[in-house]
């Protein structure tokens, strides 16, 4: 917003968003087009990833373990900030303002602030379960799939508070940026929300970042003693399994960091030094960067997976309609019909 502005200014804006008669002003319009380019790529690369895995683990219940679980409640909570983010704004950005209305730009903005805390708080949740694997072995703890059930119920409705709050008066949701997306309304003047923003940087944020870094930490460290230990005995290692389920969750928690960090720390510039003017376009990339965090979680999952072999078996099973054969039914095929010669 222009520092030159006036409240009456800011009515009729706000009164031409919500009756969806704005017309582009704040960005050029070759710049919506782009910008709408940009989440339509994001959009089909994010809709078909995490889809193509929510198919795969649903139809090949042998996948399904306790980190695949996590890995399922990630690709749910991706494909719709997909839906309700990249997808939205792509369509605003094409007719250059909000057009849906209100309701839809609250919608949206819930949408995204509940799947996105959803994403970060499993990953959270991950690094705590895979820490007392690795590092508590006497205390028998085992990632199965009941325990990553209960664990997941805490976390939605964890998330589902602080999404829900703003709501019910602690905070709001409203049109950011370049007036195409809506999310929490960083800019509003009052205490309400700037107890909301705090704690829900420290809490939604700051702590689970907290928490990740020193379960993995202590992952890493207990695995290159464990590793050391066995190889002065003159042993194998055999702890390729965690190392490879380390790397992954890592290299998803780095892409997620990557992805987020901008624009909590935009979100907190605003908390603590309101009278900064941020320009539209500026306050407006750190969200569409963070739009595009749902592309990578499958590639990774797809690439580090411990079983991917049989992982990529079933997406080719999937993506071939049954035609595709597995190797591992071919050799076991071979293997029978060799017997039954014998």
């Amino acid at each position: 917003m222009d520092r030159n502005s006036t409240p009456t200014d800011g009515y009729l804006r706000a009164t031409a968003f919500t009756t969806a008669t704005a017309t582009p002003t704040i960005f050029p319009r070759v710049g919506y087009s782009i910008l709408s380019f940009l989440m339509f790529i994001t959009t089909v690369f994010s809709v078909f990833n995490n889809s193509l895995v929510i198919t795969v683990m649903l139809r090949n219940p042998p996948l399904r373990n306790g980190m695949s679980v996590f890995i399922l409640s990630l690709a749910v909570s991706d494909l719709m900030i997909s839906l309700c983010g990249s997808a939205v704004v792509t369509v605003t950005n094409y007719h250059g303002y909000f057009f849906l209305g209100n309701k839809l730009c609250i919608f949206q903005g819930f949408a995204v602030n509940y799947f996105g805390l959803v994403s970060l708080c499993t990953l959270t949740l991950l690094a705590y379960e895979r820490y007392n694997v690795v590092c508590k072995p006497r205390a028998g703890f085992k990632l199965d799939v009941k325990r990553s059930y209960r664990g997941l119920l805490f976390v939605w409705a964890f998330c589902l508070f602080w999404a829900a709050a703003p709501l019910l008066g602690w905070s709001s949701y409203g049109p950011e940026g370049v007036q195409t997306s809506c999310s929490l309304s960083w800019e509003e003047r009052s205490w309400s929300n700037y107890s909301y923003l705090i704690l829900y940087t420290l809490l939604c944020f700051l702590l689970p970042v907290a928490i990740i870094i020193f379960c993995y930490s202590k992952v890493i460290s207990s695995l290159q003693k464990l590793n050391k230990s066995v190889e002065l005995q003159g042993g194998r290692c055999s702890q390729e399994e965690d190392e490879r389920a380390v790397r992954m969750v890592l290299a998803m928690i780095c892409a997620f960091f990557v992805c987020w960090l901008p624009y909590t720390a935009l979100s907190m510039v605003v908390v603590f030094a309101p009278e900064l003017y941020i320009p539209p376009l500026a306050a407006t990339m750190p969200m569409y960067f963070a739009k595009t965090s749902p592309v990578y979680n499958p590639i990774i999952y797809f690439l580090a997976n411990q079983q991917v072999c049989d992982f990529r078996d079933a997406t080719l099973e999937v993506l071939s309609c049954g035609r595709y054969i597995p190797r591992s039914s071919v050799i076991e095929t071979i293997n029978m019909d060799s017997l039954r010669r014998a």
